[in-house]
């Protein structure tokens, strides 16, 4: 039953996502898995159905720019496949430097060709002392003429391998706080499946992982790579914290949306394995304990579905809650989606800890939702700090400390 929220627009793009998932993902989600290689394949048929277009602004060549169709998407592919369902966000992610803080040129430039499908985006902000702590990073960019020269490494990098476009955060300033860091714009030649060379950019160590195995994770290396003035985002130095930080709150209700994705569709294998399998007369589903996972995990799942949407809806409308819903949405719906893959694979006893079956997949891609893109317990420090903001607004109860006689 289609959520009477949504609109027309909204369900479209549901749909188009849906029919892609199951019919050209689950399929072959397992494959890449146990590949560990980017699949191609796919990449092919998000581009037919014009998917990539759903995160970027109608004027630069795409069909939305909206948070929640991006939401919607990435929760219809990441419940087929969560390492798939990342590979298409951080297309997003990479992005939004773009969208937030590049020039009129530097959008009309980039962005009709990621809209396409033609070019992958990576983003290259953690390092390997810098992860939370962003402003820790160490990757230099010393401008030389008109040029800039950039030096260091990023780690984590999703998508490095393949994408033709990194947007890479590097420091201009050191002896700056506020404005010690700037986005670069990193590009490498071809398009598709054709991803070349440039002097001074190389990847580094492929990274073996326990999720997410459809999508690389790389090291990215830098030495001596000059990049001209107009890859600078903005055209001025001094703004990558503020929009690094903007970019994480706009793209962390499409993590929560991917951990829906993931936590969705180990359960409607749960629910499925659970009516066919029978043990004392009858199938495990008509078992109390059985049900009662059942029925917990789905009030989690749309209880952190409704959560996402209403922080993607508030990033939409451009409001100072975005960040605190943004972090509640990623903190809850990850969690969750750590506890319903768990409760699936629980389900399904011991087949469930076998790779032959396929729900011990969505519990390994989960857990990765938990760590990236701000930690939870980053996360919950970011939504305690607003609402310590916002404890100013509840000033007038401090008159019941204690109750007055006359309200007792």
């Amino acid at each position: 039953m289609s959520d009477p929220l949504l609109s027309t627009e909204n369900l479209d793009w549901q749909s188009r996502a849906r029919e892609v998932a199951d019919k050209y993902i689950r399929p072959v989600a397992w494959k890449y898995d146990r590949l560990q290689e980017y699949p191609w394949e796919v990449q092919a048929r998000l581009k037919e159905y014009e998917l990539f277009k759903v995160f970027v602004p109608v004027e630069y060549g795409g069909g939305s720019g909206s948070a929640l169709n991006l939401c919607l998407v990435v929760e219809e592919l990441a419940r087929a496949c969560g390492g798939i369902g990342v590979g298409f966000a951080v297309n997003a992610l990479g992005s939004f430097p773009i969208m937030i803080g590049g020039t009129e040129e530097q959008k009309e430039r980039w962005l009709p060709s990621i809209a396409a499908g033609d070019r992958l985006v990576a983003f290259g902000l953690s390092e390997k002392n810098a992860g939370s702590d962003a402003g820790g990073m160490a990757c230099t960019a010393v401008q030389d003429g008109d040029d800039w020269v950039l030096n260091g490494e990023k780690k984590w990098n999703t998508n490095g391998l393949v994408a033709h476009i990194n947007t890479i955060f590097a420091v201009t300033d050191a002896n700056s706080r506020s404005r010690r860091i700037s986005p670069f714009v990193v590009e490498r030649p071809g398009s598709g499946e054709t991803v070349g060379d440039i002097d001074g950019f190389r990847i580094g160590k492929i990274e073996d992982k326990m999720g997410i195995r459809a999508i690389p994770v790389v090291e990215l290396e830098m030495e001596n790579l000059r990049l001209s003035s107009d890859h600078l985002v903005g055209g001025r130095p001094g703004l990558g914290f503020k929009h690094a930080m903007m970019t994480l709150d706009k793209a962390r209700p499409g993590v929560a949306a991917q951990a829906v994705g993931c936590a969705q569709g180990a359960l409607d294998f749960a629910l499925v394995y659970t009516t066919q399998r029978v043990q004392f007369g009858g199938p495990i589903s008509s078992k109390q304990m059985v049900q009662k996972l059942l029925a917990d995990g789905a009030q989690k799942v749309e209880a952190a579905r409704q959560l996402v949407h209403a922080a993607a809806r508030h990033i939409d409308a451009g409001s100072p809650k975005g960040n605190k819903f943004a972090a509640m949405a990623k903190c809850f719906a990850t969690d969750i989606a750590m506890e319903v893959t768990t409760d699936a694979v629980q389900l399904f006893g011991g087949y469930g800890f076998m790779r032959d079956y396929p729900v011990e997949k969505f519990m390994r891609d989960a857990k990765i939702t938990q760590i990236y893109e701000g930690t939870n317990q980053v996360q919950r420090l970011v939504i305690a700090r607003n609402l310590i903001k916002e404890a100013a607004g509840l000033a007038h109860l401090k008159e019941y400390f204690p109750i007055p006689e006359d309200r007792r």
